[in-house]
C-alpha cells in the first residue's frame, strides 16, 4: 500500500503530534523485523557494546532515566 497519508499538523497541538508519533512507534515495535536497520545505527550498538565491555560506561537506574527525560520534555 502506498496511499499518501496528510495529517494536519499545522492545526494539531504538540500533545496530539506526540500522540501520532507514539502510535507509530507502537506499531513499529511490534513488527520490528520489517524495519529497516541503518548501517550508522549498528555502529553505535557496537561503540556501545564495546564501551561496556571495558568499563567505560555509565548506568542510572530506569526511574531516574524517566525522571531526567520527563524534565526535559516538560511533561
Amino acid at each position: 500500500m502506498n496511499a499518501e497519508l496528510i495529517l494536519p499538523l499545522d492545526k494539531m497541538t504538540a500533545a496530539e503530534k506526540m500522540e501520532v508519533i507514539d502510535r507509530i512507534m507502537d506499531d513499529l515495535s511490534r513488527n520490528s523485523s520489517s524495519v529497516p536497520v541503518v548501517e550508522w545505527h549498528g555502529e553505535v550498538l557496537r561503540q556501545r557494546a564495546q564501551d561496556h565491555a571495558d568499563g567505560n560506561d555509565r548506568f542510572i537506574p530506569l526511574d531516574e532515566a524517566v525522571k531526567r527525560t520527563r524534565h526535559k520534555s516538560g511533561r
